[in-house]
């Protein structure tokens, strides 16, 4: 098989490659819906009151759910592949996120089969067709905000990462993993909120900065709380890229 010629080296980075773009494609499109964790977790929402005379509630976008695996796996391609391979990933993962917005969106457009409708009607008279286009149709705001805060991040967390590598070596992954993470998640929290919801949507100010600093502090939570797992998927890599080294 065309497969088994690849060096140990290749088929890692494929396999990571294959990770990134699954969370990004999957987070980009499950991004649309906002969650209220405090329900989620049984209780009822915090309501603080802010100095721009709003509430804080824990709202976040479910595309916060799996994106801290976006930035981790671009972290380990980083450590193995350089900023190169950083720079590759995020460029074709942008086109393929763009190509599947557009067939999302000629889905949409699709006229839905008669009997499809009628059967998922219920006693509600629910129109599941009219569903499917809203909570899959993206809109230009969501396209934009979120192909661009996927590059602007992308692109900055590859660049703080190697700065803080090139001062510590291969030594202190946690800290040129977290220390990237800190600075691009925020531009991406702010940024894909910003221009989807806020400079094209409907949304106020404070909508905005309740919901991005919430994505951000979960993302960053996570990121820290995956810290053992960043240094066991490095353990893993080198044990199995030792095996094309000593042949």
């Amino acid at each position: 098989m065309i497969f088994n010629e690849f060096s140990r080296k290749q088929k890692l980075f494929i396999f990571l490659f294959g990770v990134f773009l699954t969370n990004a494609i999957v987070a980009e499109i499950i991004g649309v819906k906002i969650v209220s964790i405090e329900r989620t977790l049984g209780f009822s929402p915090l309501h603080w009151a802010t100095p721009w005379g709003d509430f804080w509630d824990l709202n976040q976008t479910a595309g916060a759910l799996n994106w801290p695996l976006v930035f981790i796996t671009s972290d380990i391609i980083n450590d193995y592949f350089g900023k190169k391979g950083v720079r590759f990933i995020s460029f074709t993962t942008a086109l393929f996120i763009a190509f599947s917005f557009l067939i999302i969106y000629t889905a949409t457009l699709l006229v839905p089969a008669d009997f499809w409708v009628e059967v998922n009607k219920g006693s509600e008279n629910f129109n599941i067709n009219s569903a499917f286009a809203r909570i899959f149709r993206q809109g230009l705001g969501i396209i934009l905000g979120s192909l661009s805060a996927f590059l602007v991040s992308q692109i900055i967390d590859a660049l703080v990462f190697e700065k803080i590598k090139s001062r510590t070596g291969s030594k202190h992954i946690w800290l040129r993993a977290t220390g990237s993470t800190l600075i691009s998640q925020l531009i991406d929290s702010v940024l894909v909120i910003g221009i989807a919801f806020y400079a094209f949507g409907n949304w106020t100010f404070a909508q905005w900065m309740n919901v991005s600093f919430n994505n951000y502090f979960y993302k960053f939570i996570v990121a820290i709380l995956f810290t053992p797992i960043l240094y066991l998927a490095h353990w893993l890599i080198e044990k199995y890229l030792a095996k094309d080294k000593a042949l």
